[in-house]
This record gives structure tokens, sequence and C-alpha cells, in this order.
């Protein structure tokens, strides 16, 4: 059934995840997944395809491997009107060089690589994620469209700035601000590196 592929989440701009957490630990939220470095690679068809209609396929590795599809929610009636809905599907794989390999075969590329690291929480039947990106912190929520609200006036974000689109987004909109010459979102591209809020904003 389509409706169990689709996920709704809210992602937040929240520089001082120290005090989410603290919060978090205090309304007693279970960790689910303890703080952990994520690698993300993105693969494409060399004619970028898979970008020109907003869907992502990437490998991933953490405790697990993880291959996962995104793209857009075909049908407006299943969009939220809280965060974003997007279709998700995603299979766990036992090694990250041979699904790569495989991935290769079919004809596509590795074309990003991307970090972070990750704390996850559940707490009000939602997932709540800590995102440490290598240009600032964010909180994604993951729920209902009642349950992410009740979150975030938990939490005290409700007035945290919102950005419903991918990091990847984001971090295209901060190449542009800051005149970036690297295309890899590591936090050894970005050592050193001051991104102020408005570089997630779009180009205007």
């Amino acid at each position: 059934m389509l409706s169990h592929y689709l996920e709704t989440e809210v992602k937040l701009y929240v520089p001082d995840l120290a005090r989410v957490r603290a919060r978090l630990e205090t309304l007693d939220a279970r960790v689910t997944a303890p703080r952990i470095l994520e690698r993300n690679v993105r693969y494409d068809t060399p004619d970028m395809a898979l970008r020109a209609r907003a869907a992502i396929l990437r490998l991933r590795q953490d405790t697990r491997i993880r291959l996962t599809y995104k793209d857009e929610a075909e049908s407006n009636a299943q969009l939220s009107t809280l965060g974003k809905t997007r279709f998700e599907a995603e299979v766990t794989v036992d090694d990250f060089d041979a699904m790569q390999t495989i991935l290769i075969k079919l004809g596509l590329e590795p074309t990003q690589v991307y970090e972070k690291y990750r704390t996850t929480y559940a707490l009000h039947g939602c997932e709540i994620v800590l995102d440490e990106m290598p240009f600032g912190g964010f909180v994604e929520i993951e729920g209902s469209d009642t349950a992410i609200e009740a979150v975030m006036g938990a939490l005290d974000l409700r007035d945290a700035p919102r950005y419903n689109v991918s990091y990847m987004v984001l971090f295209e909109r901060v190449k542009h601000a800051l005149k970036l010459p690297f295309n890899d979102l590591t936090f050894a591209n970005f050592d050193g590196i001051h991104v102020p809020q408005s570089a997630f904003d779009p180009a205007s």
C-alpha cells in the first residue's frame, strides 16, 4: 500500500542542540539510536535524471547499511499542511561495497558524499532526530501532524526556523551564498567555515 511508504516530517534549524537534548531528557524521551556518524553516498544517472525529478537514491552507513529511495508524494491529498510528505522506500543490505558495485553496474554513478552526526529519540508517537550537520544543527520530527505539533510545543520549538527541503537543497543554497567550491557535504570541507542562518534561504 502506497501510504505505508509516505513520511511526514518537519525540519527545524536549531543551533543549540544541547538545549533540545536536555529538554528531551527532562521529558523522559527514549533514545532509540545513540549518537553516531552517518556517511551517505548519493547516486544518479550520468544525465542526473533522478535529481531532475527531485528523487533521491542514497546508500547510508552507520550501525547498518541501507539503500533508500525518495521522491515527491504523488497525491496532493496525502500532503501535510505542517511539514513535508514524501514517498520513501528503504532496504537494509549487508555489504556497502557490493551494493555500490551493483548500482554502478546498473548505470548509476556516485555523485555526492554527505555526513552528519545523528541521535534519535522517540517521544509522543514521533521520531525526533538531532542532526549535527557540517553547516549547523537541525532537529527533524517525524509523525502525524497532531503529534508533531505536540512535540514542537513540548520542546519549545514552534518558533524555530522551518525548512521543507532536503539537506542537499540547503547545501546548494549555502554553496551559492558563500561561494563554496566543493561538492561534498563533509565536516572536513566545512572546517573553519562559519555559516549564517541567512545562507539557508533561497537566493533572491
